[in-house]
């Protein structure tokens, strides 16, 4: 399992747009990850483990 998922793999994943994925995680709407603002700039961190278990996928797909 990858140490991170990207906002863009997210995204796909969910059937949703990259916005909505940094907007939830922004505003800890969702429950997988973290956003960070540094300065002017957004950081995001999204588990695997969180993020398999909230889309309902024990685990990543082969």
């Amino acid at each position: 399992m990858p140490n991170q998922i990207t906002i863009k793999q997210a995204a796909e994943i969910m059937g949703k747009c990259q916005q909505f994925v940094r907007v939830g995680l922004q505003r800890g709407l969702l429950p997988f990850g973290t956003a960070v603002k540094v300065k002017t700039r957004w950081n995001y961190y999204i588990s695997p483990k969180l993020f398999y278990e909230y889309v309902g996928q024990p685990k990543e797909p082969d």
